[in-house]
């Protein structure tokens, strides 16, 4: 059974940082590409940063910068190093697997809320 659990959400003043983690069993994580997404109050989904199972990544502009993702697959486990927050990073922040190009999240998971106090 495939199981994605996120963790390292909270609260956080503007400018701040925090790191998530997206624990990962019930298949070959090494094989996989993997995403974050995450949802804003009364917002859509919108993909965050993408790391290839070759370990190439790619981020939305809104993260460039400022975010970093990566990936340790003796452990499988999917990161997001967040810096420089800011009151627009507020959002449900879900790990997904797959979502290295448009339409290929396969599953996420139950999301870690990340927000950001001005």
């Amino acid at each position: 059974q495939v199981q994605l659990v996120e963790s390292g959400g909270g609260l956080v003043q503007f400018g701040g940082s925090l790191r998530l983690s997206c624990a990962t069993s019930g298949f070959t994580f090494g094989a996989f590409s993997m995403s974050w997404v995450r949802q804003a109050p009364g917002k859509g989904l919108e993909w965050v940063s993408a790391i290839h199972y070759n370990g190439a990544t790619k981020y939305a502009d809104s993260a460039k910068g400022r975010f970093t993702i990566s990936r340790d697959n003796e452990k499988n486990t999917l990161y997001l190093q967040m810096n420089s927050l800011r009151s627009d990073d507020t959002a449900v922040y879900y790990c997904a697997q797959g979502g290295w190009t448009p339409g290929t999240i396969a599953r996420r998971g139950q999301g870690t809320q990340v927000t950001v106090s001005s």
